[in-house]
């Protein structure tokens, strides 16, 4: 079970603690600004693994932003991967020096979780969504609208961390898994869903409604 409340998500402290253990070995024998820039490293991974609170809107019919970062795209969208269907396409990037803590878009059912191999391409561009390594959740609601929404690894990303599965019951904020060292999100909502971002909008998982399901 992942521990959520944790300032550092155990995947971060796996990396930080042989980090910080090697940092004090090696203290007394490398010069100080080996030291320094070991130190520095070490607080640089806790950063990048942080998962802070965030306060979830609880509005009728929401949909909220499923990671931190900036809006690259909105619009209609064939999806024929998996859906076989025009849906609205919403894309976040995530930046290194975002928050890379996923969160569910809004309460239902994970009705499949399916991994693909991948490019490494980078996540601002819109190739990406096609061809880099990407993790894809289903989601249906109580009032039985399909959701989808894609962990895409990035340029430098190269693990796709998902906590939940097929067949769990999820609610919208829920911290759902991760994506390492810059990346991308995809959420994909039925076409009469209203919109509340725009592009180039930074956005807070857990936190921004990207909009409302009708």
């Amino acid at each position: 079970m992942q521990l959520v409340e944790f300032p550092v998500v155990k995947e971060g402290l796996l990396l930080a603690l042989p980090l910080c253990i090697l940092t004090i070995f090696l203290a007394f024998f490398v010069p100080l600004y080996v030291t320094i820039l070991l130190v520095f490293l070490n607080l640089s991974v806790l950063c990048f693994f942080r998962n802070p609170r965030r306060t979830t809107p609880s509005l009728e019919g929401s949909v909220i932003a499923p990671a931190d970062g900036k809006v690259v795209h909105i619009g209609k969208y064939i999806e024929d991967q998996f859906l076989g269907e025009e849906v609205l396409k919403i894309s976040i990037f995530m930046s290194v020096f975002n928050v890379h803590i996923n969160r569910i878009p809004t309460s239902g059912r994970i009705s499949d979780v399916l991994y693909r191999k991948g490019s490494f391409f980078s996540a601002n561009l819109n190739k990406a969504s096609l061809m880099n390594e990407q993790n894809a959740l289903f989601l249906e609601t109580g009032d039985n609208k399909r959701i989808l929404f894609i962990q895409i690894a990035g340029l430098i990303a190269r693990r796709i961390v998902c906590w939940i599965k097929k067949g769990d019951d999820v609610t919208r904020g829920q911290r759902f898994g991760l994506i390492c060292f810059g990346s991308r999100m995809d959420v994909f909502l039925p076409l009469n869903t209203s919109i509340d971002v725009e592009i180039g909008q930074k956005v807070r998982g857990g936190e921004t409604i990207l909009g409302y399901l009708s």
